[in-house]
C-alpha cells in the first residue's frame, strides 16, 4: 500500500530509492567526519549520538530527517561529499529546512555540479510512516511516495 505526501521542493528532482530513517536531528559533520577526511567509496554514518544512523551507508539512500542540527561547517561538507561521489541521492525533511542545511545542500548543487534532491515540509506524519529500506518515489513537484 502506497502512501503520498507533498511537500516543499527545495532541490526539484525525479528519483527513486531507498529510504534511510532517522527522526533525531541529523548532523552533517559528524555524520561524514571519518568519509571527508579519507578517500571512501562509501560514506558510513560516523554519528554516534544518531543510534538508528550510526555505521549505515548513506550513500546514495533517500534520508528521512526532521531537521538537520549542527554547525557553520555542513556547507562544506555537503559539498565534499558531493565532490567525492558519496551522497545520499536525497533529504526529504518532515520540517522546515534551516538555513544551514539549504545553503549547504545548494552548494553542493552548484558548486560541485552534484544535486541532493530535497524536500522539506513533508509533515511528521510522512516520518512516521517510512521505514528503512522503503522505496520511495520522489517527483520534481514535492511530491513523495511510500511504497
Amino acid at each position: 500500500m502506497s502512501k503520498t505526501f507533498k511537500g516543499r521542493a527545495i532541490l526539484p528532482g525525479n528519483l527513486e530509492g531507498e529510504a534511510l530513517v532517522t527522526h533525531v536531528g541529523f548532523n552533517t559533520y559528524a555524520s561524514f567526519f571519518t568519509s571527508i577526511h579519507t578517500p571512501v567509496e562509501a560514506a558510513q554514518c560516523a554519528d554516534s549520538s544518531n543510534q538508528e544512523l550510526y555505521g549505515k551507508n548513506l550513500t546514495g539512500k533517500i534520508i528521512c530527517l526532521p531537521k538537520t542540527v549542527g554547525s557553520t561547517s555542513s556547507g562544506a561538507v555537503w559539498q565534499r561529499v558531493a565532490r567525492m561521489g558519496v551522497a545520499p541521492r536525497a533529504m526529504l525533511f518532515s520540517q522546515q529546512i534551516d538555513s544551514l542545511a539549504a545553503s549547504g545542500l545548494v552548494v553542493a548543487d552548484v558548486w560541485a555540479g552534484k544535486r541532493i534532491v530535497t524536500v522539506d515540509q513533508l509533515g511528521d506524519e510522512f516520518l512516521n510512516s517510512v521505514k528503512d529500506g522503503n522505496w520511495i518515489v520522489i517527483r520534481k513537484d514535492g511530491t513523495v511516495t511510500i511504497k
